[in-house]
């Protein structure tokens, strides 16, 4: 089985996949891109282009749960392989809108699925999610422990990872990389692609930045009566430029053999909350105001990587720290006050 060269990127407009893109473009893979922009902008794409400098491949907008759009891609282009980022991905919105969270992520993944087949391909590097081991409690987490999701977002990723699971087994020509990453942050070096969701950010920095350059007042923190050193919620973040390297060794990987295999992506040491807004303060050289409220239904105490595995298997380990992800993320939020909306700022000796 040789490396695949065209790869297929299912939610590429987003935070991880738009980088993602310009990390398989640097190593001279071909692309095809698809995203319905429900939390993505396409402006992304001249962003992708300038930093890889070259041009991105054919761009389509459709919803990967449209079998017969999906099916058109495929007619028209040869692809040798799939990274599959595109889901909901909110752990507080799934639990108000469970139908939508299970109808595209399961829904999507199986639509997906059948189109792959029906083209005869069958390489594929699945975004999974920490999420999925639930409350499983303290200490660094490996592949074995158990999956026992606390929310519909958690849960539709493990119900993903089970069809795979069953698809390899019974189909012997499959092959399956399943990343469960724990918490992707940071930015592109560039400071041309960061995040930027729609709507309010649910996640951690996103919302930081955005009160540190005045867009909100002050954080909100849910929850400070955690098992935890200080109360607040811990987490393994992983730089997002981290998180797309190991998407795309991945892929060197896939010769490797057939089956699902599942490596987790961390680095393996928890931050709290009010550690990672020390952290940001730090990056942006001022105290980020915040307050105190209720913890958010769907979370849990502490999700901390055993990374090991992939280590072992590929001889990858992420590079970047909490620091990193802080200065990346603000210098992003700094020359890109609206977000992928207007143009980004030119740098400064003070930025």
């Amino acid at each position: 089985m040789s490396a695949p060269s065209t790869i297929l990127v299912t939610g590429g407009a987003g935070f991880i996949g738009s980088h993602a893109c310009v990390e398989l473009l640097d190593h001279g893979y071909e692309l095809i891109v698809v995203d319905d922009y429900s939390n993505s902008r396409p402006q992304v794409f001249a962003r992708v282009e300038r930093i890889a400098g070259r041009f991105l491949g054919t761009v389509y907008e459709l919803d990967i749960r449209d079998r017969r759009a999906l099916s058109a891609v495929f007619d028209r282009h040869s692809v040798d392989a799939v990274v599959h980022f595109a889901a909901h991905k909110a752990v507080g919105t799934s639990t108000r809108m469970p139908i939508d969270y299970y109808d595209t992520n399961v829904g999507g993944t199986t639509a997906l699925l059948n189109t792959m087949h029906e083209h005869g391909v069958h390489q594929l590097v699945f975004s999974s999610s920490c999420s999925v081991y639930g409350d499983a409690g303290h200490g660094p987490l490996d592949e074995s422990t158990p999956a026992r999701p606390t929310n519909p977002y958690a849960a539709s990723k493990a119900i993903c990872e089970q069809i795979l699971a069953d698809v390899c087994r019974r189909r012997p020509e499959y092959t399956v990389l399943c990343l469960r990453y724990f918490n992707p942050a940071g930015a592109h070096p560039s400071s041309l692609l960061g995040e930027d969701p729609s709507g309010s950010p649910e996640n951690l920095l996103p919302n930081l930045a955005q009160v540190a350059i005045g867009r909100r007042e002050r954080l909100r923190v849910f929850g400070d009566d955690y098992p935890t050193a200080d109360g607040t919620a811990v987490r393994d973040y992983l730089h997002v430029m981290d998180t797309v390297e190991a998407h795309r060794v991945a892929l060197d990987h896939l010769a490797d053999g057939t089956g699902m295999r599942v490596y987790n992506l961390g680095i393996g040491k928890g931050s709290s909350v009010l550690d990672v807004i020390a952290s940001f303060s730090d990056a942006c050289g001022r105290p980020v105001p915040y307050e105190i409220v209720a913890r958010r239904p769907g979370d849990v105490a502490e999700l901390v990587a055993d990374a090991s595995a992939v280590a072992r298997a590929w001889g990858w380990r992420p590079s970047r720290d909490l620091a990193d992800m802080c200065r990346d993320a603000w210098r992003f939020q700094q020359l890109n006050p609206h977000g992928y909306t207007g143009s980004p700022r030119r740098a400064s000796a003070k930025d």
